[in-house]
């Protein structure tokens, strides 16, 4: 059978473009309702999108405001290469354009940004779906579902694995028209937007990338003759290929370069595994709230759960939603059904959504033990139950494929007759599980409603595709508008605002740069009034909750800690810094940090502590009156450590001490830190032997986020030593001349320098630091 040729718009064979533009229109306005509850500002998008991200893109644009350079934050974890982190949003178009023109995003920005990704992601499925004649109808419900279905809807908190299959649609949309067209252009605009979903460098981006790379394969491998399908994609593909490489070179290689000195280099199996999708979360494919994800922790009873326990899972509440719509829902049942679904120009994506899903089911299944073990990159992240993003894609094409078919009246009756029957079959087999489950479980009165909800929804959805279907022939536009509205007040009783995905704006305000909260202010005010020419003192948020660790970036505030999945695995030895420290519960210490009263955190400048409780709690070592309190606001307790160090220092002395044994029994040699630096046994033997050296001074002239001047005055020399995490990235020079970075005091930075006054400058310079990595392999 030979396979059908793609159309080009630009031939006689091309559809007529007038219904689709009316369908993005449509979809506009559907797009319009649905995220009105976000755009309007009522609501805003919660937990990681708040806590995490927001603060990351803040940093971002008072950065650019400021003139400064974002490559390393000193607002968190003490300093952090925010150009090789994965979820800076530094390479993110959307948000680099927000950044460049708001200096200060607000919350409702950065909510608009996001949505308006999702609105151009669903039309170009729109236009993808005209580019393969498949019907406007049938593309304008798979641009819904996918917008606001499965991940897209209940984890829209996770703003750069959104992003990334936002940019999923808009690139096999390039890369199509690349192939079909043979076109050098689009091959271009394929790879830059490509580069754009690689470099949001999470889960959803690789299993992207390995999705496309098999959908050229299978083009090949489908073409009446692959290897003139193959000659003929080559300058395109080369294209992309080039213009991709060069895009994620360098940010790939500074993840790559990160990861190997991060708390996480890769994930093993179990690790991962415990973020497997769990079978009976499959039921929220018909009933998205049997088991009240949209609730409150406490009442939810799904797996794993209060109510559900013995599963060994690590997963949120909301990570499993795979509701995509109850007409959707049938539609790929009935594909399925009918075999419309195995069609050669459909199969490759049915197949697809298989794989999917057995990747998303972890260790219940063997497939992802294998792809652990053998598909680069795959351990390096923790959660297959992210894999819910692309069979949320995967299942609103094909649901967007069989209304094509229906829509079209192509079908022959018993075609149809297996299709419905399927679909009646596998719906009441799904909801009589669903029962039986609630009761199993003893929650079938908290599952009843959305039992009887989602049951209603079904029945009209199955009443509303029969009508459009009988109605298709003579009025196919009303057909499609009838199935349209249906899905659209579906998904926003279904999927709409739930705690999991909408809080009221007032539930960050601590995130907000012109916050009048009292903690912040206070905070602003010491650390301003105690700044000198050697001082930049340290904060901790401890226990404030979820969203209070990265709000020193939003107010600009020096942070010991902060909440980052990927952080310095050398800094978090050394610390116990922690993923996040909302609750004082995850404050951990270490043997070189045992207590807020520890030398390390006298050398971190650590002056003011934030806590929800009493720092006796947090910290039992510390006894009355080793931490003043300053102050008492609603959020908690203000202290200050009158023991912290300078930020810069002039040490007079040096010896050479072993930084792992140092680590490891956080036992200190017996030294005066504040004259005496600490260095490695490597260090101390290049600096040869070193005369006596007298008093000396050393102050901050200037400190940007990438570089720190400092002048230095002695009689014979010494060390300036600055309380800033080492990075091997970072470079030192001594009045224009280059000298050797020391690691000094197990996590500073140090450089000897000679008798009399001469100008310090501690430069982050990334991209010099990855090639001498690279170079040194």
């Amino acid at each position: 059978m030979r396979r059908p040729q793609l159309p080009d718009p630009h031939t006689k064979d091309a559809p007529e473009a007038a219904p689709y533009v009316l369908a993005g229109a449509a979809y506009a306005c559907g797009w319009f309702i649905l995220a009105w509850p976000w755009l309007s500002g009522r609501v805003t998008i919660p937990w990681d999108a708040k806590a995490h991200f927001l603060p990351q893109i803040q940093f971002m644009a008072a950065s650019f405001a400021r003139g400064e350079s974002p490559f390393w934050n000193p607002f968190v974890f003490a300093g952090h290469p925010q150009i090789a982190d994965p979820q800076s949003m530094l390479f993110s178009p959307p948000f680099l354009l927000l950044a460049a023109f708001n200096a200060a995003p607000s919350a409702w920005a950065v909510d608009t940004t996001v949505y308006v990704c999702i609105l151009a992601a669903g039309l170009a499925l729109i236009a993808w779906f005209y580019d393969r004649s498949w019907h406007p109808g049938g593309a304008l419900v798979a641009a819904l579902s996918f917008g606001f279905g499965a991940a897209m809807a209940w984890r829209i908190q996770h703003t750069g694995q959104v992003l990334s299959l936002a940019y999923l649609p808009i690139t096999l949309l390039l890369l199509d028209r690349a192939l079909t067209r043979a076109s050098v252009g689009y091959g271009l605009l394929a790879g830059i937007v490509a580069a754009a979903l690689v470099l949001g460098r999470d889960q959803v981006a690789l299993l992207a990338v390995y999705f496309l790379i098999a959908y050229v394969v299978w083009r090949f491998a489908s073409a009446p003759s692959p290897r003139t399908a193959i000659l003929g994609a080559s300058r395109p593909l080369i294209a992309a290929g080039l213009i991709g490489t060069a895009l994620i070179a360098i940010p790939i290689t500074l993840t790559a370069q990160l990861a190997e000195l991060s708390n996480r280099p890769e994930i093993d199996f179990i690790g991962a595994g415990r973020g497997s999708l769990h079978p009976a979360l499959g039921l929220t494919a018909v009933v998205p709230d049997l088991f009240g994800s949209s609730g409150r922790m406490w009442d939810y009873w799904g797996p794993p759960s209060f109510a559900w326990q013995g599963t060994d899972l690590f997963l949120a509440q909301n990570m499993g939603q795979l509701y995509i719509g109850a007409i959707p829902a049938l539609l790929i049942l009935f594909g399925l059904g009918s075999g419309v679904l195995i069609r050669r120009e459909i199969v490759f994506f049915t197949a697809a959504l298989g794989v999917t899903t057995l990747y998303a089911l972890g260790w219940f299944t063997p497939f992802f033990k294998l792809t652990h073990t053998f598909l680069p990159g795959i351990s390096l992240y923790r959660r297959p139950a992210d894999t819910v993003f692309l069979i949320g894609f995967l299942g609103a094409v094909l649901a967007g494929y069989s209304l094509h078919t229906l829509l079209q009246a192509s079908l022959t009756p018993r075609s149809i007759q297996r299709g419905i029957l399927a679909a009646a079959v596998v719906t009441v087999a799904a909801f009589a599980t669903a029962i039986g489950l609630a009761v199993r479980m003893d929650h079938l009165a908290a599952a009843r409603g959305a039992l009887i909800l989602s049951g209603g929804l079904f029945l009209v959805a199955a009443t509303v595709l029969t009508d459009a279907a009988w109605i298709a022939p003579i009025r196919p536009i009303a057909a499609s508008a009838l199935i349209a509205a249906f899905t659209v007040g579906d998904l926003a009783i279904s999927n709409g605002p739930g705690s999991a995905t909408a809080l009221p704006p007032a539930t960050y305000d601590v995130l907000n740069p012109a916050t009048t909260n009292e903690t912040i202010a206070i905070l602003k005010r010491k650390t301003l009034e105690t700044r000198s020419d050697t001082r930049r003192d340290r904060v901790e948020l401890a226990g404030l909750g979820f969203h209070w660790p990265n709000a020193s970036m939003t107010h600009r505030l020096d942070n010991t800690l902060g909440y980052n999945p990927v952080r310095l695995g050398l800094y978090t030895q050394a610390t116990g810094a922690g993923d996040n420290v909302g609750l004082p519960d995850e404050r951990k210490f270490s043997p070189l940090f045992p207590s807020y009263k520890s030398r390390l955190a006298d050398l971190l400048g650590l002056r003011y502590i934030a806590t929800s409780l009493p720092l006796v709690k947090l910290d039992p070592a510390v006894r009355p009156g080793d931490f003043p309190l300053l102050a008492m606001t609603s959020d908690g307790y203000i202290y200050e450590n009158p023991r912290a160090l300078p930020r810069v220092i002039f040490a007079n002395a040096s010896l050479a001490a072993d930084f792992d044994l140092i680590l490891n029994t956080g036992t200190w040699p017996e030294a005066d830190l504040s004259s005496t630096v600490l260095l490695t046994p490597d260090d101390r033997a290049a600096i040869g032997l070193v005369p006596e050296h007298g008093p000396g001074t050393a102050r901050i002239l200037t400190a940007t986020n990438t570089e720190t001047t400092i002048e230095v005055d002695s009689t014979r020399g010494g060390f300036v030593v600055l309380n800033d995490v080492w990075h091997p990235s970072w470079t030192v020079d001594v009045d224009g001349e280059p000298k050797p970075l020391l690691k000094a005091n197990v996590l500073f930075r140090a450089v000897r320098v000679p008798k009399g006054r001469h100008t310090v400058r501690f430069t982050f310079a990334p991209l010099a630091g990855a090639w001498k990595a690279l170079v040194a392999r």
